[in-house]
């Protein structure tokens, strides 16, 4: 046999037993400035190499209410498609990224209630081990961001699951300025994530993935 097809045989055998990561990127919008990092997280983890799920909470809001704001009734029209995010989805993910609003520096009553409903899985220890990481978006400069974030990671710490934060591991970060997640001001929905914001949910996405990856890989036998 020859020393190339020895070499073939070995990167054909390292390729069949790479682990592929599921990633659930799932997330709550009121008026699509959250949908567009989310988006940005699955294209991003995908290209990765993961299995994506791209997930909304549901919605809790009366339709009155949706109905009251142009730019509300519009993105909820826009995202009908989406799938809504359940808890089977959680149990599916090696990697979940969580994308929400800030609200009074905390994340949203959506994606507060769909979090509230993990208490089966977390009892049977289901949630243990999972790679995860959050974004968010306020409407003012320091709305809340960070606190946002880490709001959420709280959850996660219960869970026994595994935060991976952006940091500073990579030069967007050095322009975007959040080593807690990807975060965005959008002025009450007026401006919507520009190339910098794009570019770090980008690399987070792609972080979380990789880290899952090397983590399942270490747990093979």
């Amino acid at each position: 046999m020859t020393e190339e097809a020895v070499t073939g045989d070995a990167a054909t055998e390292e390729a069949l037993t790479e682990p592929v990561v599921n990633a659930a990127v799932i997330y709550y919008s009121a008026t699509g400035t959250v949908f567009a990092l989310a988006k940005a997280a699955a294209a991003a983890a995908e290209k990765a190499g993961a299995e994506v799920r791209l997930r909304k909470v549901r919605e809790l809001a009366p339709a009155e209410a949706i109905a009251s704001s142009e730019g509300w009734a519009a993105h909820a029209a826009a995202t009908q498609y989406v799938v809504e995010a359940s808890l089977e989805d959680l149990e599916w993910a090696d990697a979940l990224l969580f994308g929400t609003p800030t609200r009074y520096g905390n994340p949203t009553a959506q994606m507060r209630q769909f979090i509230d409903t993990t208490g089966r899985l977390w009892a049977q220890g289901l949630l243990v081990n999972k790679i995860v990481s959050s974004f968010t978006a306020s409407s003012t400069a320091h709305g809340g961001q960070e606190s946002t974030i880490l709001a959420m990671n709280n959850t996660f710490y219960h869970w026994g699951a595994i935060i991976v934060p952006p940091g500073y591991a990579d030069p967007v970060q050095f322009r975007a300025g959040n080593p807690y997640g990807t975060s965005h001001t959008s002025d009450n929905g007026t401006i919507p994530p520009g190339d910098v914001q794009l570019e770090a949910m980008d690399f987070q996405a792609r972080r979380v993935v990789e880290v899952a990856s090397a983590f399942l890989r270490g747990r093979l036998p």
